[in-house]
C-alpha cells in the first residue's frame, strides 16, 4: 500500500472553495476546542462522531439560534449558540476512512484537525493512504508517539538533544545477573498499556529487578496488563520533579516558534489519594487500593519567567530536528510533556512524552503566555483557526497540510 503523496492532497486543495472552508475534527479529546475557535473566526465545523458518544457534539454544543446573544469583536457567529455545525455519525471512529464520509468531508472543504482519538482508534496505514482529506499537521509523525516503532518520539528527542529519563530495556530489567549498577540507585516508573483501555497506561513504580518481577505478576494475575503489553513497556528512571506540559505552535506561514502556555495532568485516582492525610493513604493501601494514574482531564499551571527561555530553547530544538528528519517537519500545535528538577542548584527540564498534534487541554488558555504575544490568551482551537484563516488570505494553505 503506498502512502498518500503530498502533492495528491494538494490537488485535493486545489479543488476546495477556499472562501467556504469548513473545520473539521473527530468528536472527542479536543474537539469542542477545535470547533469553538474555528467559529471564532467565522469558519463552519463539522465533527465527526461515534454512535454512542455524540451527545456533546450533536446535542450540547451543536449550533442552534439563540435571538438572545450578543455577539462580541470577535465573534462571528451571529446570533448563535453552540459551535458544532455539523455532526457526521459513524459506528466507530475508524470508519472516518469510509469512502462515503471522506466524500462529506471534501464536499465541505474540510481541514482536518488531527487529534489523539485519531491515533488511538484509527488505524494508521489507513490514514497514512486511504484518508484522502487534508489535515493540518505532518500526518506521518502521528505514529511516531507509540513507543515500539522505530525512531519513535524518545529516539527523536535524544537525536534533537532534548533531555529525557534513562530509559533501559525489558529484557536488561529481568536480567538479574547482569542489572546494570546505575539503575539501582534510584526508582524506575514502567509504562504499559491497560489490558482493557490500551490507550491508557499502567504505570507503577519500583525500586529493584524484585520489585519489577512481583509487582508485574500481580497485575497479570488481576487481568490488568497483558504479557505482549509489558514486553513492549517503557521503563524509565523516575523522574522526581514539578511536572508541566510545555504546549506550543509552531506556524509554517510566519516560520515561527509560539509558546501556548503549561498545564499538568489531573489523574485519578491519584488525584483523590493526594488529598488524603499520610494514615489515610496507609489504610487504604491496607485494603488493597493503589493509586492509578489514569488521566481524566488537565490543570493550568504556570511557571516562572526565568524558565521561559529554557522552554523555548527545546521547543526550538525539536522544531528544528523534526524540520530537517521528517518532511515537512511539525506543522501546528505540539506539546513536550516533562518536570522541571532541581539538581546542583539549577533547574533543568526533563520531557516524559511527545503529542505532535494538538493536546488534550483546553486549560492551556488560561495561562498567560500566548496574551503576551497577542493581547489576550488563545486556546488552541482560536490559534488553529487563526492560522487558517491568514493562510488562506495569503494563498499558503499548501504549507499546512499533508
Amino acid at each position: 500500500m503506498t502512502a498518500i503523496s503530498h502533492q495528491h492532497i494538494l490537488e485535493i486543495l486545489a479543488g476546495y472553495d477556499k472562501d467556504n472552508i469548513t473545520i473539521g475534527t473527530l468528536g472527542g479529546h479536543s474537539g469542542l476546542d477545535v470547533c469553538h475557535g474555528a467559529k471564532k473566526y467565522g469558519f463552519k465545523t463539522v465533527a465527526v462522531c461515534q454512535k454512542g458518544r455524540e451527545k456533546t457534539y450533536a446535542k450540547y454544543f451543536k449550533t442552534r439560534p439563540d435571538n438572545d446573544v450578543v455577539p462580541g469583536q470577535l465573534n462571528a457567529w451571529k446570533a448563535d449558540k453552540g459551535c458544532v455545525d455539523e455532526v457526521i455519525l459513524v459506528d466507530k471512529f475508524a470508519d472516518i476512512v469510509n469512502p462515503e464520509v471522506q466524500e462529506q468531508l471534501r464536499a465541505m472543504n474540510t481541514i482536518f484537525i488531527h487529534n489523539r482519538y485519531f491515533w488511538v482508534y484509527c488505524d494508521f496505514e489507513k490514514i497514512e493512504n486511504e484518508f484522502l482529506v487534508p489535515i493540518l499537521g505532518t500526518r506521518e509523525m502521528l505514529r511516531l508517539e507509540e513507543r515500539d516503532v522505530p525512531n519513535n518520539q524518545y529516539w527523536m528527542l535524544q537525536q534533537a538533544g532534548i533531555r529525557i529519563p534513562k530509559i533501559f530495556t525489558y529484557d536488561e530489567y529481568l536480567d538479574h545477573d547482569n542489572f546494570p549498577a546505575e539503575w539501582l540507585d534510584r526508582p524506575m516508573l514502567v509504562k504499559v498499556n491497560e489490558a482493557e483501555r490500551k490507550y491508557e497506561r499502567a504505570f507503577f513504580v519500583v525500586q529493584s529487578p524484585a520489585d519489577y518481577l512481583d509487582k508485574s505478576k500481580t497485575l497479570l494475575e488481576e487481568g490488568k496488563i497483558l504479557e505482549e503489553d509489558l514486553k513492549k513497556a517503557v521503563i524509565e528512571e523516575f523522574v522526581i520533579g514539578a511536572h508541566v506540559n510545555f504546549n506550543f505552535f509552531y506556524s509554517p506561514v510566519d516560520d515561527e516558534l509560539e509558546f501556548m502556555g503549561t498545564d499538568m495532568r489531573r489523574q485519578t485516582n491519584l488525584d483523590g489519594f493526594l488529598r488524603m492525610t499520610a494514615d489515610q493513604q496507609m489504610e487504604l493501601f491496607a485494603t488493597g487500593v493503589k493509586p492509578k494514574m489514569v488521566e481524566n482531564g488537565h490543570v493550568a499551571v504556570t511557571i516562572k519567567e526565568s524558565l521561559v527561555e529554557k522552554a523555548f530553547e527545546i521547543g526550538e530544538k525539536f522544531v528544528k530536528f523534526t524540520g530537517e528528519n521528517n518532511s515537512p517537519g511539525i506543522i501546528g500545535p505540539f506539546a513536550l510533556q516533562g518536570a522541571v528538577v532541581a539538581e546542583e542548584g539549577r533547574e533543568e527540564i526533563v520531557i516524559f512524552d511527545v503529542s505532535m498534534r494538538i493536546p488534550g487541554s483546553p486549560g492551556t488558555r488560561s495561562t498567560p503566555y500566548s496574551g503576551y504575544l497577542y493581547g489576550d490568551s488563545l486556546s488552541y482551537g482560536e490559534r488553529l483557526a487563526m492560522e487558517v484563516k491568514k493562510a488562506v488570505k495569503e494563498d499558503k494553505l499548501p504549507l499546512l497540510v499533508t
